[in-house]
């Protein structure tokens, strides 16, 4: 919190890039984001999940009696980026109609945000803070991205998250297709954009 008469904090936004793959599309389009974020003052945080150090969930449900993982790895830093966070950004692929295993193995992790809820009872905030996913996809799955959408807006509700923006991307597959793409580069910018201004209407 900042000192009486000093100016606000800038808004803190997670940015996490979920693919298996350094400085994809999915990643560069997120890069588009976090432009957006600092040209509105907001103060980015970037997580490539694939660097993060996070293991699988166990399902031993231990977070169901203590709200904590007894699992000690990078998720501990990741835990703490998603509880200090004001607005959540989370840029995939699309792998076999949903997102890929690094991805999943952190959304898996947030169990004991689920647990605490659910089975500690804890109160849910009374303010959600407000969550972007920016979604790629090569377009041949006849799937498509749906499941992207429906699993990340699972987590994020366990997070008290709100997901104000969704953006899918439909056509890049090999690594720089996402460079003719520059309406959604923009788009992305954009909503970068706004979520600081989310950010800053919810704190009053």
């Amino acid at each position: 919190m900042s000192a009486p008469g000093a100016a606000p904090a800038a808004p803190r936004i997670l940015c996490i890039a979920g693919s298996p793959r350094r400085h994809g599309n999915s990643e560069q389009l997120l890069d588009a984001f976090v432009d957006g974020v600092a040209a509105a003052g907001g103060e980015p945080v970037m997580l490539p999940v694939v660097e993060a150090g996070v293991t699988p969930c166990r399902g031993c449900n231990a977070c169901s009696r203590t709200g904590r993982c007894i699992v000690s790895d990078g998720m501990d830093v990741v835990y703490d980026r998603l509880d200090t966070a004001e607005a959540i950004a989370i840029a995939s692929p699309v792998y076999f109609a949903t997102v890929p295993a690094v991805l999943k193995a952190l959304y898996d992790r947030c169990q004991p945000y689920w647990a605490r809820r659910y089975v500690l009872g804890e109160p849910a905030a009374a303010v959600k803070r407000p969550g972007a996913l920016l979604v790629v996809g090569g377009g041949g799955d006849p799937f498509g991205t749906a499941c992207v959408i429906t699993v990340t807006r699972s987590v994020f509700a366990v997070l008290g998250v709100e997901a104000t923006e969704v953006l899918e991307v439909v056509g890049p597959d090999a690594a720089a297709d996402i460079r003719s793409h520059q309406e959604d580069l923009r788009r992305a910018s954009d909503i970068g954009r706004g979520l600081v201004g989310e950010v800053l209407a919810r704190r009053f």
